[in-house]
């Protein structure tokens, strides 16, 4: 690993390829010096909306010219930034945070690989990073899992298939439906402790803890804006050390199978379908 700092000389032309930039996700204090300086030298930006990175760049004096890549854009614009990667620097930001991180992206970084074009990352804010280190939910594991569906059927599908997962679950969510999603966890994992953390590096930053009904209550009460980093802890440790079969015995006397098995694995975080299987052989023995 290259331990010396990064010094570049502003005259000096960067490397054709593409460069993603991290950007602050809140607090202006976070953009890095090296971001800034191929923001100053790079030949255009591509980015998810130029209003907001515009006012970026005025904030910290850069005039490039940027280009709209967003989720939207077609096979064409994205060729057409590869081909200009060629022979030319190309950056690619998001709105706020690490690009690619639930942003458009995969698709440009992906076929530049395959096309050989030099791909360089400049690490900086990512708001699924900071929230997981605000929330004191372990951290030696943890999966991000992206937005949660909107629809509640979708939602819940979604939690069921993340149950068997025994580690830190980081979703990104919206205040509108940060209620409606809290509720569905609070109906899958009552148990479990979640984390909500909000304006992340602003003034008012907040990151608070509980079970998923009692954050739905404060909720309802405290309607949140803007996106927030919501997290899951894994299953509790008495709930997991529980005998399965005999939790699938006492669901059975109530439930069908897939009712028990799929109960059983919110209360537990085992695979849903190992215990539906399970649950078969037992009510069949």
């Amino acid at each position: 690993m290259n331990t010396q700092p990064h010094d570049p000389v502003l005259n000096e032309p960067l490397e054709p390829g593409l460069y993603i930039v991290a950007t602050p996700i809140g607090n202006l204090g976070d953009v890095t010096k090296r971001a800034v300086d191929v923001l100053q030298r790079v030949s255009v930006i591509a980015c998810e909306d130029t209003r907001v990175t515009g006012k970026l760049l005025k904030a910290i004096g850069v005039s490039t010219r940027m280009q709209r890549y967003d989720d939207h854009a077609s096979a064409e614009t994205r060729a057409r930034l590869l081909e200009r990667a060629r022979d030319e620097a190309v950056a690619l930001v998001s709105d706020a945070g690490t690009p690619l991180v639930s942003d458009p992206g995969y698709r440009l970084v992906r076929e530049a690989r395959e096309l050989g074009i030099t791909v360089t990352s400049l690490p900086g804010a990512c708001a699924a990073i900071a929230g997981l280190t605000l929330s004191g939910l372990p951290n030696d594991r943890f999966m991000f899992a992206g937005f949660l569906p909107v629809k509640d059927k979708a939602r819940r599908n979604v939690l069921d298939e993340l149950g068997g997962i025994a580690t830190t679950l980081i979703f990104y969510e919206t205040g509108p439906r940060l209620e409606r999603s809290l509720r569905t966890i609070a109906e899958v994992w009552p148990s479990r402790e979640v984390s909500v953390a909000r304006e992340l590096t602003k003034l008012h930053e907040e990151c608070r803890s509980g079970s998923a009904g009692e954050l739905a209550e404060h909720y309802a009460a405290h309607p949140p804006k803007g996106e927030i980093v919501l997290l899951i802890g894994p299953p509790v440790e008495e709930a997991v050390s529980a005998d399965p079969d005999e939790l699938l015995r006492e669901a059975l006397e109530t439930m069908s199978a897939s009712k028990a098995a799929g109960a059983v694995a919110r209360l537990t975080g085992l695979d849903r379908q190992t215990l539906y299987a399970r649950a078969v052989e037992i009510k069949n023995s």
